[in-house]
């Protein structure tokens, strides 16, 4: 009877030991892809990340913005004209050099309105760059090495049923959160990268405006564009100080102390990513 009691005793030892380090491993695991794959996205300009959506955009902002553009671009002109008519006294001092500045500034305002995209585009062409230099500074080597695990396993050998249950309650948990962290890690970059579709859709209709002087739609939308994609800057100055912390935790001793860590890093990443938008913004002054 007691054999059978120490075996099934050591089966269930067995069975939480497993269980511990299966949940430890595929924590690492997750959280090293995540974070990884953000690295190397943010450097990613709207054409290269996706090839597909950013052609249905285009055509979208072509086909069906544009011409709205083009009208709120003629009113905006005509606006302009009126009021340098009302300006100069009902062109009883009106040099004719005005004249010739208006033709100007509608010439360079339909090049802009008909060249959105290449404008749009070369704002992340620049930031791109932007990130890859800074790529080759900052450390993105985020993983949290496991190798070191095995003297974690000798330690959970010496436990008894009840330690075991418990730190596997706790690796389940600390599973749990770390799944939901890389949830959020992926909607900050995908969500970004979704805003910018939508703002760079709507593209023509702001630029349309950048030449009145009584309108500021163009400049800030130029900005809020700027504030989109020197976001990923911070996003990859935030992965370096992770990946600086990450590298720092030693697994001995107190393991789950060093997940724990771990977990709070992460967590940490997290908070930062989500403000990088809101810091972005107001270094640009783009509301």
């Amino acid at each position: 009877m007691d054999s059978i009691l120490e075996a099934i005793n050591e089966w269930m030892q067995a069975l939480l030991i497993d269980g511990i380090m299966g949940n430890v491993e595929g924590m690492f695991d997750t959280v090293n892809a995540e974070v990884s794959s953000v690295a190397s996205q943010v450097g990613m300009t709207p054409s290269a990340w996706n090839s597909g959506v950013f052609s249905l955009i285009q055509n979208l902002s072509n086909s069906v913005i544009m011409p709205i553009a083009g009208l709120i671009l003629t009113f905006v002109m005509t606006y302009e004209l009126i009021q340098m008519i009302i300006d100069r006294n009902n062109l009883n001092d009106f040099p004719p050099s005005d004249i010739f500045k208006w033709i100007m500034k509608t010439f360079i305002a339909v090049t802009i309105v008909t060249n959105t995209f290449p404008i749009v585009m070369g704002i992340f062409d620049v930031s791109q760059s932007v990130v890859n230099s800074a790529a080759g500074v900052i450390i993105t080597d985020t993983s949290v090495s496991v190798d070191n695990l095995d003297t974690f396993r000798t330690s959970l050998e010496a436990m008894n049923i009840g330690a075991l249950l418990g730190l596997y309650l706790q690796s389940f948990l600390i599973g749990f959160c770390m799944n939901i962290l890389t949830i959020c890690i992926f909607i900050i970059v995908y969500g970004r990268m979704i805003e910018i579709y939508l703002m760079t859709s709507l593209a023509p209709i702001p630029l349309a405006t950048m030449t009145c002087k009584e309108w500021n739609i163009g400049q800030n939308y130029i900005k809020s564009m700027l504030a989109l994609a020197f976001q990923a800057f911070l996003i990859m100055v935030c992965i370096g100080i992770y990946a600086v912390l990450v590298q720092s935790i030693v697994i001995s001793g107190e393991p789950f102390a060093a997940i724990w860590t771990c977990v709070g890093y992460t967590v940490l990443l997290c908070f930062a990513l989500f403000k990088t938008g809101t810091l972005s913004k107001t270094i640009f002054s783009a509301h």
